[in-house]
């Protein structure tokens, strides 16, 4: 090992030593406001450490390439998100301690360690310390049932998981002698195991263990309980995370290791992918509650980024991470708002919660807009964008079904979508449509039989819940997001240019 190697993590060991810096400042800062502020600034400067190294640090075990440093860069921006939306919901809760920003660049630093894995072990080594971070994140409200509900949902089904990908590392080691992804295809294509059926086996397992992290149908019974049981803080930070990491092992493995047997595993993520946007698109259709809504919206997503690992180009695999980019962006803004109009009594959970919002609030409302079009791929917003170059990507290699299927099921998510810009935008507010009903009952000479204080006074807005004190970083956030949601749709070249540099060699 030469000092050059260890120059290469110089962004994993300053937000490791972020996080473990902050569990010995939470016993002496009480200000909370401090943590968070600190958490921000070991991000920008791991941001700004992001570079591409030359050669294969620690024998081929660390990939600094461009790839890596693109996912790095899109885990970051997540990690700074999730923190400016946090403080003001933990706070809320009683739940504003030190180590939930620990844990937040704990779970990030397993994130770029799983992009730069050359190795299985490494992979695994940062899964592990991504997937034990967030499983404590998940259940981080102690006093919330749902939240520990989740939380020991998430940590069964990701330890199972886990325990596939072990057992597909052994076979493909056994196969091969080694768990270097570079050897194990040499190895393969030296040595004609590609007609071994054990090797079919390994790749279907990895395909098991990744779709479980991604939340792809039909390993995503988990997504929906977690993600609605989990803080919506957190929600927002395993949506894109974690998603965005699978995504990132998920085309390193497959695209490195396994090039030769792409016809056979691109024909088994078909279906997986077609699957995925069904379950996703259909199913959130009857959601009535706005985090369960957007929790099979994002299975839906899932569907639609691997599309780009099906077509296995260049083109495919720029399309997908210019997908991810572009995903952290709409989600975490439309969790923000979701924190933003949230209140002690219901927590704005449901969708009908938001009805004549923009009569009430039409900033919130407008962003909300933004991040639904976008989340739907209504130009010009940045959805759009990352929809349409990974149909592009499919048609190009002759898979025309898919995109048509898959644009089909984009149309079909339209209805959840809109269906939230509805309530918004064309339904009086709650207080006022029970007003109009009070006043019809007591015009037909009902309103003697009505309860003392059933009907309010004019400008009384007790039907709906008080709203959280403002929070700047949430609103700094929101903002951020809807802009970059627009800016990414309406200018797209440098974005797309900068996953296409970023795509690794085949």
């Amino acid at each position: 090992m030469q000092l050059s190697d260890i120059s290469a993590l110089v962004p994993e060991i300053i937000l490791a030593c972020v996080g473990m810096t902050i569990l010995l400042l939470e016993l002496v800062i009480k200000r909370k406001s401090v943590i968070a502020a600190f958490t921000l600034a070991g991000a920008l400067a791991a941001i700004l450490a992001l570079k591409t190294v030359p050669g294969a640090p620690f024998d081929g075990m660390f990939i600094g390439d461009p790839y890596s440093v693109f996912f790095k860069f899109v885990f970051l921006i997540n990690l700074i998100f999730s923190v400016l939306i946090s403080s003001k919901y933990l706070e809320s809760e009683g739940a504003l301690r030190g180590e939930y920003y620990a844990l937040l660049a704990l779970a990030t630093t397993g994130m770029m360690v799983m992009a730069s894995a050359g190795d299985l072990i490494l992979l695994y080594l940062g899964l592990e310390l991504m997937a034990l971070s967030t499983y404590i994140l998940a259940g981080f409200v102690r006093h919330d049932f749902k939240g520990n509900e989740a939380a020991i949902k998430y940590f069964l089904m990701g330890a199972f998981s886990s325990a596939v990908l072990l057992y597909a590392t052994s076979f493909v080691y056994g196969l091969t002698g080694t768990t270097n992804l570079r050897a194990i295809a040499e190895y393969i294509s030296a040595n004609d195991v590609a007609k071994n059926p054990m090797l079919m086996v390994s790749i279907a397992m990895f395909i098991v263990s990744f779709g479980f992290k991604i939340a792809a149908a039909p390993f995503h019974m988990w997504a929906p309980d977690v993600y609605e049981g989990a803080p919506t803080p957190v929600t927002a930070f395993m949506s894109v995370g974690p998603k965005a990491a699978g995504f990132a092992v998920f085309a390193r493995v497959f695209m490195t290791a396994f090039p030769l047997q792409q016809i056979h595993w691109a024909y088994v993520l078909i279906p997986v992918a077609v699957l995925t946007m069904a379950v996703g698109s259909i199913l959130a259709i009857q959601q009535t509650n706005i985090k369960r809504m957007l929790a099979y919206s994002s299975i839906a997503h899932a569907g639609y980024a691997m599309l780009g690992i099906v077509a296995g180009t260049q083109e495919g695999v720029s399309a997908m991470m210019n997908y991810m980019l572009i995903y952290v962006f709409m989600n975490v803004g439309a969790f923000s708002i979701v924190i933003m109009l949230r209140s002690a009594e219901n927590g704005f959970q449901d969708i009908s919660d938001y009805q004549g919002l923009a009569k009430r609030r039409p900033m919130v409302a407008a962003l909300m807009l933004i991040f639904m079009f976008s989340l739907t791929g209504i130009p010009p917003t940045a959805g759009f964008i990352g929809k349409f170059f990974i149909f592009k990507s499919l048609i190009q290699v002759g898979y025309i079904w898919p995109a048509v299927l898959a644009a089909v099921f984009s149309a079909v998510s339209a209805f959840f979508y809109l269906r939230i810009v509805m309530y918004m935008y064309m339904k009086p507010p709650k207080d006022e449509a029970e007003d109009e009903e009070h006043a019809v009952h007591a015009h037909s000479g009902s309103a003697h039989e009505a309860p003392a204080g059933f009907l309010k006074a004019p400008g009384d807005h007790s039907g709906i819940p008080a709203q959280e004190p403002f929070s700047p970083a949430l609103g700094t956030a929101a903002v951020c997001a809807a802009a970059m949601s627009l800016i990414i749709g309406i200018l797209p070249q440098t974005f797309i240019e900068f996953a296409r540099a970023a795509v690794f060699g085949y």
